[in-house]
């Protein structure tokens, strides 16, 4: 018989202290969304932020700066935000990277031409961050 690993709740990553310390980042990242916290989301990213839209066509593509437009522009019209998330895998690369993969479920109203529009997406995503002190920035998949 061989010794299960124990997993934090409701996700599917094993409880390790490092992984404690990813989640709890992710976490903050979380609540930033729902919070609609531009200045925390701001400063949970990495001033190399990029955003490649997960294809191979550059129109997509942004920058820090281009995250902080968007933030400030579009992301700021939402009037309400529920952001879930199931974490799947945290994994780490040969450049000492940290990949978080993860389903996310939301839920969020928009302003419309007659009345607020509820919007709701679920999907699966990755964050990837770097190491920054004891803490992380969050490279891309915002």
């Amino acid at each position: 018989m061989g010794c299960s690993k124990s997993l934090f709740p409701n996700t599917d990553v094993e409880d390790t202290a490092e992984n404690r310390k990813v989640l709890v980042f992710c976490e903050k990242y979380r609540r930033a969304v729902e919070e609609k916290d531009v200045g925390e989301l701001l400063k949970l990213a990495s001033p190399k932020y990029y955003e490649d839209g997960g294809n191979v066509r550059p129109d997509d593509d942004y920058d820090y700066e281009g995250l902080r437009d968007f933030l400030l522009n579009q992301f700021s019209k939402t009037t309400g935000i529920r952001y879930e998330i199931r974490y799947r895998r945290v994994s780490r690369t040969e450049t000492n990277r940290v990949l978080v993969d993860y389903t996310f479920s939301t839920a969020y109203r928009i302003p419309g031409a007659e009345k607020e529009e509820w919007r709701h997406k679920r999907a699966e995503n990755r964050l990837e961050l770097i190491p920054d002190g004891e803490s992380f920035k969050i490279m891309s998949g915002m």
